[in-house]
């Protein structure tokens, strides 16, 4: 076997047999795995005018991953974050191959172990007033696209799903619970039962009955009747908020994400005296410290916080130095 078609096997045995067959990952964690490879072919393709089949397991060495990420940052306009993940695929392919199929690339292993995850700065995280949100609701039309529209982004302020969660749900997880609830499996196939308001079960009654819909189709799905993309439900949210931003003006100017609503969802009880462990519970945080972060970015909190606190009560006083401790100074 040459060195190309050694490296292709490679890919397929990582992929089917350790990651599939030993770990069990999820769909999900395949797909981030499948892109990052898809990507850095691409890339060396086009760097070395190789084609993906001509490619070796030399060619995925510590001073091409550099360069490899350095495109995803400048070219693509990846977020470090982004960055970050890619790197984690390859380090993971890479340990793979070295424990367990090669292992004399160790040295060119250590190379790509070695580049370091890049530390990014947090933003604030950024949510939606009610008004806001019920403004982003009234936008949508009453085309069948507009009564679908509704119903997802009523469901994700509601529940505060990821979009993963949104667009792979059923209407069994919701037909099953008289549409009362939803099952929701989230990160690390977390499965968690979130309840719905009145007005969110209405919505999705009305929506099933309106698609006629079977319980074990897409609760949310496009125009081919299967599950809305990502970039789908992102595109149709920025129509509405621009729709929105006429009536409402504060939304103009503001970059506005599915996520958001996720954000929105967890601020909103935060402020309405829910405890953090049980936003935690209801977002499906893996770790329940993430949800320190809604206390941080809410400033209303903090200023009711500052308002217990008696100011100190004295004049500022000016710092006079000693002659003593001058003169000891000068004498250093």
């Amino acid at each position: 076997m040459n060195a190309s078609n050694k490296f292709a096997n490679l890919i397929q045995t990582f992929f089917s047999e350790y990651l599939v067959g030993q770990r069990d990952v999820s769909p999900r964690t395949i797909s981030a795995y499948r892109d990052t490879f898809r990507l850095l072919f691409r890339f060396l393709s086009t760097t070395f005018g190789k084609t993906p089949e001509r490619l070796t397991l030399d060619d995925l060495n510590g001073q091409n991953v550099v360069a490899f990420l350095q495109h995803l940052e400048s070219k693509r306009g990846n977020s470090v974050r982004t960055r970050n993940c890619r790197l984690a695929a390859l380090r993971s392919f890479l340990r793979y191959v070295v424990a367990m199929r090669e292992p004399d690339i160790l040295a060119q292993t250590q190379q790509v172990l070695a580049i370091p995850l890049k530390r990014y700065t947090r933003p604030l995280l950024g949510f939606l007033t009610l008004t806001e949100i019920n403004s982003i609701l009234r936008s949508t039309s009453v085309s069948p696209a507009g009564r679908r529209d509704h119903a997802l982004f009523l469901f994700l302020y509601n529940t505060g799903a990821r979009v993963s969660e949104a667009i792979n749900a059923r209407v069994k997880d919701v037909q099953s619970r008289e549409f009362h609830s939803v099952e929701l499996l989230g990160k690390g196939r977390k499965q968690r039962v979130v309840p719905l308001w009145k007005e969110t079960s209405q919505a999705l009654r009305a929506w099933v009955r309106f698609a006629d819909l079977d319980q074990n189709d897409v609760l949310f799905p496009n125009r081919f009747g299967t599950a809305m993309s990502r970039n789908a439900v992102q595109q149709r949210l920025l129509l509405c908020v621009e729709s929105a931003s006429k009536s409402c003006p504060s939304l103009r100017c503001r970059k506005i994400s599915p996520h958001t609503l996720r954000h929105t969802t967890a601020m909103h009880l935060l402020q309405s005296g829910v405890s953090s462990p049980v936003i935690s519970l209801w977002l499906g945080h893996e770790n329940p410290a993430t949800t320190h972060q809604y206390v941080e970015a809410d400033l209303l909190m903090k200023e009711k916080a500052l308002s217990r606190m008696q100011p100190p009560n004295q004049k500022n006083l000016r710092f006079k130095p000693s002659g003593s401790l001058m003169r000891f100074l000068d004498s250093l």
